[in-house]
């Protein structure tokens, strides 16, 4: 090397950011450019060049493609190179955590430098996967066992190659063989499953699937439909003992016994087993880091926060569909905030090499990785956000105290972090409800949902309609969905609400505000005096009775529907009857923050959850003035609440994050914020273990 390049080296300053040397280029010569002469030294003089520029730029030019990643990712695996010194090679510290994550938020072609750089360690061998009687049963040839840390089977005698099933070993940061990652069972593998989760132990079940998605079977049902029912697999029996549902996964409690062969009344051996269902995570897409850190605590709860070398108990058994992909996020996931309970630190980078030596396909891409970054960088800045609910009170107090450094106080804190990481939608996750026949039917265009959470509207109502209403899903506590926020109906979109209502079969209509008699802005949409009003050329809603309490008003209608379309009709199609209940609070003036009375509003809901158990949970639309305040206080109080009754805990934090994930302008203020505590205080107070 030349002394000038020496020199470029030794001036370099060797940090996270120091530059590489410049790929070949492959441009054509020009006509005037010498044909041999110098072309050494210009060579020489591009490398110098581009050694000099400092490393965020040389990483800018990777981003917008500028500079060859191929070229570049091949020189980061040199340890001495400049770039390589970006992929973090040691655990790194939680403090300095979130330094590293806004590194990769500027350069993201750093994920892709780190995890194709990954990819790249030695495989192993998979001869057993690949036998021929063994092929049948893997779900995906892609993602297969090796032969070093398989699972093996005891062998079933006369049975070959019994002893395979699509599942390997898999180390924790902390502790060897910490976990089993298999495929979702397929019809003939599903003894093989349970026989394995019996033979080793395992001290809970952690799916990561649905059984369908996207029109395909992405996992059989290895358990019994219901609680009545029990199955046998192999030599094994196995029956549901409890069930849980929560909004983004279900817990299920299985019940594993044997037999003797010639008594089977005779139980000879049983255990209990855990099995954590995440619900809401599709194939090709990555779930709600929030949702996952709460499913992945739930789990821990079960298992222990801590591992123990003595601990008795097998390992975690991790399954997706096909033991790729979402289950090497989630193992990312769950050793990494393990190794910083222990050691106060994260080696993502680390780690996702051990998983590429562990088993084939864990972690899928790049979007993966990035979101195993983005979930960890939550854990640490959002912190523990829930407490016991006997803690309300005292926690409320000192919430309130103005902290003496950052003159906010805890709420304030709160809420300004909620609001950095609320999410942003663009005019194209908006599309429906920026289209030339939709824009008119919202009340404000800078408030229109995404179409990835919008409800569709399926009634047919003539070709001058569209699917649009202006109206987001949010969920529940227990339920995903379990909400459907929407403004109050302008003249021209009468129709299209009560069809929202219908398609969605609303259990219940809460109306949060109390417009002015015969306002031109906010029309009547249900009947008031007549026993019957038709809204559109389709819906007529029949008034079937009403009640008065303090503050509250109720009906209770029937939605007709009437056939429009020649293809229903032609089909003899016939549109069944629905009941729904209205639940109107007067005690929230026009122009309010709040309602006059808290104790009202707990009462309406309270009200409206005693109802929605008589009709099968249907789920609840929330009307508002303008579909952004107050509705956001609704739901996350009711979340809130469910929470205190199903666990004794209370989490405003995470209730108000998730309500805003679909509609970024719910809970808009710190009064709505605080708000929120304070409904759910009163509830505690007044409302919690009392029959009233």
């Amino acid at each position: 090397m030349s002394n000038s390049m020496e020199k470029a080296n030794s001036s370099t300053p060797h940090d996270a950011a120091t530059s590489v040397p410049s790929p070949k280029t492959s441009k054509r010569r020009s006509r005037s450019s010498a044909r041999y002469a110098d072309v050494e030294t210009t060579r020489q003089h591009k490398k110098v060049a581009l050694l000099s520029i400092p490393n965020t730029i040389k990483l800018s030019m990777l981003n917008s493609g500028l500079l060859s990643f191929e070229k570049i990712k091949l020189e980061a695996r040199d340890e001495n190179n400049s770039l390589s010194k970006t992929i973090p090679n040691k655990p790194i510290d939680t403090r300095h955590f979130i330094k590293l994550c806004e590194l990769r938020r500027k350069f993201p072609v750093l994920y892709k430098l780190e995890f194709q750089t990954a990819a790249k360690v030695e495989t192993n061998t998979c001869r057993h996967a690949m036998k021929k009687n063994n092929q049948i049963k893997n779900q995906n040839p892609r993602c297969i066992p090796y032969d070093y840390n398989r699972v093996v089977l005891k062998k079933i005698p006369g049975t070959p190659d019994s002893d395979y099933v699509n599942a390997s070993y898999v180390d924790s940061l902390l502790k060897p063989n910490a976990y089993i990652v298999t495929q979702g069972p397929v019809e003939d593998t599903v003894n093989a499953f349970w026989r394995m989760v019996w033979q080793e132990n395992v001290s809970a079940i952690i799916m990561l699937t649905k059984t369908f998605d996207f029109a395909k079977v992405m996992c059989v049902q290895y358990w019994p439909p219901n609680m009545e029912v029990h199955e046998t697999y192999g030599d094994i029996n196995i029956n549901i003992v409890r069930e849980e549902q929560l909004a983004n996964f279900q817990i299920r409690t299985f019940r594993l016994y044997k037999v003797k062969e010639d008594n089977p009344e005779e139980v000879t051996d049983e255990r209990l087993i855990l099995q954590f269902h995440y619900t809401e995570w599709y194939s090709h897409s990555c779930p709600f880091s929030n949702a996952l850190l709460e499913f992945r605590r739930r789990v821990r709860l079960v298992v222990g926060s801590t591992v123990s070398e003595d601990d008795t108990r097998g390992p975690m058994l991790v399954h997706c569909s096909d033991g790729g992909g979402r289950s090497g996020v989630y193992l990312s996931i769950d050793a990494n905030l393990e190794l910083s309970e222990e050691e106060e630190c994260f080696n993502v980078f680390g780690y996702l090499k051990k998983l590429k030596q562990s088993r084939k396909g864990l972690v899928e891409n790049v979007d993966q990785y990035k979101f195993i970054y983005d979930t960890l960088e939550e854990h640490v800045v959002c912190g523990k956000t829930w407490f016991p609910v006997s803690e309300l009170s005292d926690r409320l107090k000192a919430k309130a105290r103005r902290n003496s450094s950052t003159k906010m106080n805890e709420y304030q804190m709160e809420y300004d972090k909620i609001c950095k990481q609320t999410p942003r939608f663009t005019i194209g996750d908006c599309a429906g409800g920026h289209r030339a026949d939709n824009r008119e039917k919202n009340r404000d265009v800078l408030c229109v949902p995404p179409d990835n959470f919008r409800p569709y509207l399926t009634s047919f109502q003539g070709n001058a309609f569209t699917d649009y209403i202006n109206s987001v899903f949010v969920d529940g506590y227990t339920k995903p969905r379990e909400y459907i926020v929407t403004e109050w109906p302008l003249k021209h979109t009468l129709g299209e609400f009560w069809s929202l209502v219908y398609d969605q079969e609303c259990s219940a209509v809460v109306v949060l505000c109390q417009p002015p008699n015969n306002s031109q802005q906010f029309p009547s949409f249900w009947p008031m005096k007549s026993k019957l009003e038709k809204y559109g050329p389709v819906f007529s809603v029949h008034y079937a009775g009403a009640k008065n309490y303090t503050n509250i008003k109720q009906w209770e209608f029937k939605i007709n529907k009437k056939i429009v379309s020649l293809t229903e009709m032609m089909a003899g199609v016939k549109a069944p009857t629905r009941t729904v209940q209205l639940f109107q609070l007067t005690c929230w003036p026009m122009g309010h923050k709040v309602p006059t009375s808290t104790n009202s509003l707990v009462y309406l809901m309270n009200m409206v959850e005693m109802w929605r158990a008589r009709t099968d949970y249907g789920p609840v639309c929330v009307v508002s003035p303008d579909g952004r305040s107050r509705c956001g206080v609704y739901c996350a109080a009711n979340a809130c609440i469910e929470q205190v009754i199903q666990h004794g805990e209370v989490d405003v934090f995470q209730a108000v994050k998730t309500v805003r994930r679909h509609r970024p302008q719910l809970v808009e203020n710190m009064t709505e914020y605080k708000y929120c505590y304070d409904l759910v205080l009163h509830y505690v107070l007044h409302f919690l273990n009392k029959n009233d």
